[in-house]
């Protein structure tokens, strides 16, 4: 019998060997920076989310240190046993001041990834009504979609950056608990939602509306706050999630609402209540990165990474393949095909250029593609050395 079960995960898997779908891991073994080395070899990577470059900085690397010889290395429990230290409170606190302009009322809860985050948010926000409808926006991460099948609530997809549809949907609905949920940065798109039009309909139509931003938040608006600093919004009808191990360097994520919200979550939110709390090292990290983030250094950083946009988009050749409208960190080359893709890949990788390839279920089908992320560290001959490699490769392409 078990080997009858063996060999039919065996037979899964020999599938996916055949569509191209495989994923393998990739071993670091330096310090997260576009020049790593992986696998044994040194190469020049556009994948990583460390959209600032604050994950190996010499002064968040301190903190961190810091942080485990003030409270250890471990929390030792849940957050509402005895996990939930000084250094948690703190950095909610600081999470709290930063989305205040947007928010109001607002309390923030920190949270050990951003995947878990979304989990708690979405069955918390539904559980106390059994007619509770959600509507989510068509390319919504992975995480979300996860909470929501979670929830057990209706969902109902729209359309990507449809308001039309959702205010039909919306209209419609006789529920009287509806939720709005959309990425803010599509993360394989690196699109923005039409985040002002999105709250317009969720205050027409009494919805709340849960915005992921965690592509945007140290990244977008004038000092890192966000997506909503971006479009200058303020609402009680947003709940507001931002991750902190892309931009801001570290670990975690935290949702930011009214503090009835976040008291109910605490109340509620099985993914927060029943698991250990994270590091308060990290946390008293986190504190020296969000420092940097709303700095005059944050503010250099962040126009230096839409400079590398800039060079970059100015300078692509390659005609075979699509660099899709991105005015963020995320500029994603769709070469269709899997296997197409990976060859690619390879060869980037072979000429010392890391750049992931990303095949479905990830995107839909027949529209892998290559993942560039554009980082502050990356100077611009590192993005000229990938433009002018995909360029060459490009024209390869075509007349192959």
């Amino acid at each position: 019998m078990t080997m009858e079960l063996l060999g039919r995960i065996q037979r899964e898997l020999d599938l996916l060997d055949q569509r191209d779908l495989r994923r393998v891991l990739r071993v670091t073994e330096t310090p997260c920076a576009p020049r790593v080395r992986v696998d044994g070899r040194h190469v020049l990577a556009f994948c990583s989310n460390d959209y600032l470059g604050l994950a190996s900085d010499p002064r968040v690397v301190r903190a961190l240190g810091e942080g485990a010889s003030l409270y250890g290395v471990g929390s030792g429990a849940s957050h509402l046993i005895s996990g939930h230290s000084r250094a948690h409170a703190a950095l909610e606190d600081r999470l709290a001041q930063m989305v205040s302009p947007f928010v109001p009322s607002v309390r923030a809860l920190y949270f050990s990834t951003g995947y878990m985050a979304n989990l708690a948010l979405m069955t918390a926000l539904t559980c106390m009504d059994a007619q509770a409808e959600i509507f989510s926006e068509a390319l919504n991460h992975a995480s979300l979609i996860d909470g929501m099948r979670l929830s057990r609530a209706s969902v109902n997809v729209y359309p990507h950056g449809d308001v039309a549809v959702l205010e039909t949907l919306l209209r419609d609905s006789a529920a009287t608990t509806k939720v709005v949920v959309t990425d803010s940065v599509f993360s394989m798109d690196g699109d923005l939602a039409p985040l002002p039009q999105l709250l317009r309909l969720c205050e027409k139509y009494g919805a709340w509306l849960v915005v992921d931003d965690a592509h945007g938040f140290g990244m977008l608006g004038a000092e890192g706050r966000g997506v909503l600093q971006h479009f200058g919004l303020r609402s009680e009808h947003i709940v507001y999630l931002g991750t902190l191990g892309k931009a801001a360097g570290v670990s975690g994520a935290f949702v930011a609402a009214n503090a009835s919200v976040v008291e109910w979550m605490v109340q509620r939110a099985r993914p927060y209540i029943y698991t250990t709390a994270a590091s308060p090292a990290l946390a008293h990290a986190l504190l020296t990165s969000l420092d940097i983030i709303t700095g005059a250094e944050g503010a250099q950083r962040r126009a230096h990474v839409q400079a590398l946009i800039q060079l970059m988009r100015a300078n692509v050749a390659f005609h075979p393949w699509e660099l899709l409208k991105s005015d963020t960190s995320i500029q994603p080359v769709v070469i269709g095909p899997n296997q197409g893709a990976l060859d690619v890949a390879a060869a980037l990788l072979g000429q010392g250029l890391w750049v992931p390839a990303i095949r479905p279920p990830t995107v839909p089908a027949d529209t892998a593609r290559l993942r560039v992320t554009l980082s502050a560290a990356h100077t611009e001959d590192d993005v000229r050395l990938l433009v002018n490699t995909l360029n060459e490769l490009g024209k390869k392409n075509e007349h192959a």
